[in-house]
């Protein structure tokens, strides 16, 4: 496909942790993705069902996103990993932010809860401003 913007096999790898909603918050499904952490998958039958539903979660969220040189997974990885020292910003361009992400730990932690509910939004506005210069 060519705007395979997220990847299958790390939404399988997140699914793992799905009670708590990564997989849903890596294909932009925010409001489920909070009603899974908070309900733990709907106490798992969710998260079960969600096993088949990940290759057309994948394929809405391709259809979704832009593709460009920002990657979704990677930038995903960066914030799951190293987003308190604001990793996932810089990868995006957004210096600024990730500065002050690196001196105040991803703004005392709310930041990060900011950028998981907007992630793939961030990434679709940098590759959509990069593709049309």
């Amino acid at each position: 496909m060519a705007n395979d913007t997220h990847s299958k096999t790390i939404g399988y790898l997140t699914w793992i942790f799905g009670f708590m909603g990564a997989h849903r918050f890596y294909y932009g499904k925010q409001i489920t993705g909070t009603i899974w952490f908070f309900t733990l998958g709907l106490l798992g039958v969710g998260w079960i069902i969600d096993l088949f539903l990940i290759p057309s979660m994948d394929l809405e969220a391709d259809r979704r996103y832009t593709a460009g040189s920002v990657d979704y997974t990677v930038a995903w990885l960066l914030l799951t990993f190293l987003g308190v020292f604001g990793l996932h910003r810089f990868y995006m361009g957004k210096f600024i932010t990730g500065i002050i992400y690196l001196l105040t730990l991803g703004i005392f932690g709310v930041g990060l809860l900011y950028d998981l509910w907007t992630l793939n939004g961030q990434v679709d506005e940098v590759n959509r401003s990069k593709t049309s210069r």
